[in-house]
């Protein structure tokens, strides 16, 4: 069972991870799949042009959890079960890899960016706020989420090796550094053509599933109306 335990601890953080929390909470609320408007990404950022913004701080909290607990439950009680920093770095960069390719929303999830800065917390609190304090200053003087996340997966990885040590764990922040610049193809694309949209910016025609339900019964109701008349 001893040699099991890792492989079962990877497992439980990819499930964990393939919760794709932007469709969730976006059902839970009443709102539009967010994979139908804005860029299509089940993510805190388009779930925020929806202009719904508790449902995206909801969305934003649960996908940096669901990046945080794997690793800190092995942190805090891996060690009786024989789980090293090299497990610790395979159960982090399965949480991410889960909200990626979820198995549970056929393998289409989102760029990772909440989920990984969860993992960064989880495996040293103080990569993960340096980490996001560089997302921060990226994301404020410019308002482009897509290059803010796009900086930070770019140093995370130099302060992980610079400042504390190499190993497991450096590897697991390197890939999925380079695994955000994948996601981010498109957003590159959209930056380099000054197309990208700013932090805050309303998808056009999106509206909350809720506000279309009434609106198409009204419309009904109206339409029976007009009948019994003529």
């Amino acid at each position: 069972m001893q040699t099991l335990y890792p492989a079962f601890a990877t497992l439980a953080a990819y499930l964990i991870g393939s919760l794709s929390f932007a469709v969730i909470v976006s059902r839970v609320m009443g709102l539009n799949d967010p994979r139908t408007y804005g860029s299509g990404n089940p993510g805190a950022t388009n779930v925020l042009r929806s202009g719904n913004k508790a449902a995206a701080v909801v969305t934003l909290l649960l996908d940096a959890l669901k990046g945080y607990l794997p690793v800190a439950l092995v942190q805090a009680f891996g060690g009786a079960y024989g789980l090293d920093e090299g497990t610790l770095a395979l159960v982090g960069l399965a949480a991410f890899l889960g909200h990626l390719w979820p198995v549970f929303f056929h393998f289409k999830g989102g760029k990772g960016v909440a989920t990984a800065a969860g993992v960064l917390l989880g495996l040293n609190p103080w990569l993960g706020l340096a980490t996001l304090a560089t997302w921060v200053i990226i994301a404020v003087f410019t308002r482009y989420s897509s290059l803010a996340a796009l900086v930070a997966a770019v140093f995370a990885p130099f302060y992980q090796v610079l400042i504390w040590a190499r190993g497991p764990v450096a590897l697991a922040v390197a890939a999925m550094g380079v695994l955000l610049i994948y996601r981010h193809k498109a957003n590159i694309t959209k930056l380099l053509k000054g197309t990208e949209s700013k932090l805050g910016q309303k998808a056009a025609g999106v509206a909350p599933a809720a506000a279309h339900t009434h609106s198409s019964k009204h419309s009904t109701k109206h339409s029976h109306k007009h009948g019994a008349k003529s």
